[in-house]
């Protein structure tokens, strides 16, 4: 192997961008204008604008090896979608470089790319040629494009026409099938329908088992863990942590977590949605004799007890549904009171709710609870991350045997056995 072969595809040294904001040179109207030059002949202008400058990215170094799946995870301005701005050269960096060794295919959001003008075969082509390949290539893939894409009976229309979902369909079919040696991938999996998802995730299985290297910018946390090797958590312009893709979401979901948040999370504005008509206050486990724990034994009885607030429109029709995450964002169980045909009426403005849990079939580990209620078909709260709990080993199956390790989920069961005929032709050694 040669020192080329081992040079990685993508190098990032130091890289900054930095943001210039508020600094009035936003444009306005001819109106504003001679308003504003009649102001200053009058000695009345307005004061100066504050220039303050943003660091949207902020002395990032790291590389990411031929044929590896990156993820990158972060909340909304950590400077995810910058980074793959910079990275497609779509903006220039303030310091630092970025080395790409290989042809880039890129959907960084919706529409980028794309003539909106032009119908949906033409854009094909035209995305086929920026990505350096002849018409004949185009030609070989297009029927695999536009049937993954599933835009056929639009083929000829102009991309304009095309709804969010279409879109992000044709940019993905085509930046995925173009064969890039490096792909550049910003929330693909945000808009479209659960079956897209998926062919979205075996596309990206398969394009890295060919080599092929993806960066991939997601707030799945469940498609970063189950699908990248790796993962990057950028916080504020800056990497907060860089790992195996399970450790770094597993850090991410349980951050600023501690172990007195963990009886009662407050969410923070970003982390819950919806209609407010009915709000939870807090979330405690109970253990069998009705005392809050942090951390439960596998089989041990619990409770979840949930506190609330309700106004009068959030009062009836109410359901709550509790899923249980694992630390790679798998959802490995859920409770829900419609599904137990349990709907709540008639609740008071404050009150609990609890759902009881015999014998709790997981196995040790780290889980993350996330909590919806909805009133009907309207949601009134949902919480991505309320609270993180621990399952310690137990005796679940009361046999004074220790649990396997790497049990996720645990099913009660039993064994028997019974004489049966013997075959006149096994011999059996004494």
């Amino acid at each position: 192997m040669t020192s080329s072969d081992r040079m990685p595809a993508v190098a990032v040294e130091h890289l900054k961008k930095v943001f210039r904001v508020g600094d009035g040179a936003a444009y306005g109207t001819l109106r504003d204008v001679i308003a504003e030059g009649a102001r200053r002949l009058a000695g009345r202008g307005a004061a100066p604008r504050e220039k303050r400058l943003h660091q949207a990215i902020d002395d990032v170094s790291f590389t990411v090896a031929s044929g590896e799946i990156l993820g990158i995870v972060g909340p909304n301005g950590a400077g995810k979608s910058t980074l793959l701005k910079i990275l497609s050269g779509i903006t220039e960096p303030t310091s630092g470089r970025c080395v790409i060794r290989g042809r880039v295919g890129s959907l960084l959001e919706v529409g980028t790319g794309f003539n909106l003008e032009l119908t949906g075969r033409e854009n094909i082509f035209v995305n086929g040629t920026i990505l350096g390949m002849t018409r004949s290539e185009i030609r070989t893939k297009f029927d695999e494009i536009v049937a993954f894409a599933g835009i056929e009976p639009y083929l000829d229309t102009p991309v304009k026409r095309y709804s969010t979902g279409m879109q992000v369909r044709l940019g993905f079919a085509v930046a995925a099938h173009l064969e890039p040696e490096i792909l550049l991938l910003d929330e693909v999996l945000a808009v479209g329908d659960v079956g897209f998802q998926r062919r979205c995730l075996g596309k990206m299985s398969e394009i890295a088992s060919a080599g092929r290297t993806i960066l991939f910018v997601s707030h799945n946390m469940e498609a970063v863990a189950g699908l990248c090797s790796r993962a990057i958590w950028l916080d504020r312009g800056k990497i907060r942590m860089d790992g195996a893709s399970k450790s770094v979401v597993h850090a991410y979901l349980t951050e600023g977590l501690d172990d007195a948040d963990r009886q009662v999370q407050w969410p923070k504005a970003e982390q819950r949605r919806g209609s407010g008509h009915l709000r939870f206050t807090a979330l405690r486990i109970l253990d069998a004799g009705g005392a809050p724990v942090s951390s439960v034994a596998a089989g041990q009885d619990l409770t979840l007890e949930l506190s609330f607030v309700a106004g009068p429109q959030g009062r009836n029709n109410v359901s709550v549904a509790i899923w249980v995450r694992s630390a790679d964002a798998r959802t490995v169980t859920a409770f829900n009171s419609r599904m137990t045909g349990r709907d709540f009426n008639g609740l008071p403005p404050a009150g609990v709710l609890r759902c009881r849990v015999p014998r709790l079939p997981l196995g040790p580990g780290s889980y993350t609870i996330e909590l919806a209620a909805t009133l009907g078909a309207e949601t009134a709260d949902e919480i991505d991350r309320a609270m993180v709990f621990e399952v310690v080993p137990g005796d679940f199956f009361g046999s004074g045997t220790a649990l396997p390790e790497n049990v996720e989920f645990l099913c009660d069961h039993a064994w028997t056995n019974e004489a049966t005929e013997m075959p006149i032709k096994l011999a059996i050694r004494a």
